[in-house]
């Protein structure tokens, strides 16, 4: 429950590795897939620097690499938010993406973006990808 909106509502760890020969820069969303959710943002990151290969967790605020930057998530606020699926919805997927970008930065403000327009935003910047994901259910 470490992880959860209504826990501690820490970030998870993450690593990757093989990144592409041109790498700039790393983009990280994660998004609840589950059709009630309507994919759902509970992290989007930009500018995640090319040396860097994991995320610790709890990074997200403080521990952030220092030229990352945390988008609004769909609940409003920049950084992790963690899930917190409506009792009795089922079980929710959580989707999490790294991208290996060839920029360095994508502006894209400070409102909460939608995925498809972070997805926009990266259209012709990514060089390889990468998901994982997991699922959560509240009973």
């Amino acid at each position: 429950m470490k992880k959860i909106t209504g826990g501690e509502n820490v970030s998870p760890a993450l690593s990757w590795n093989n990144a592409p020969a041109g790498t700039k820069s790393f983009a990280l969303t994660c998004v609840d897939v589950h059709p009630v959710a309507r994919n759902w943002v509970h992290w989007m990151v930009t500018g995640i620097p090319a040396s860097g290969s994991s995320l610790g967790e709890g990074a997200s605020g403080a521990e952030m690499p220092k030229a990352s930057v945390e988008l609004k998530n769909s609940f409003g606020f920049a950084g992790w938010g963690g899930p917190q699926p409506p009792p009795g919805s089922g079980k929710h997927k959580y989707v999490f993406t790294i991208y290996a970008l060839s920029v360095e930065t994508v502006q894209l403000g400070q409102a909460p973006v939608p995925e498809e327009k972070f997805i926009d935003a990266l259209n012709g910047k990514v060089l390889a990808k990468a998901a994982i994901s997991g699922t959560f259910e509240r009973k």
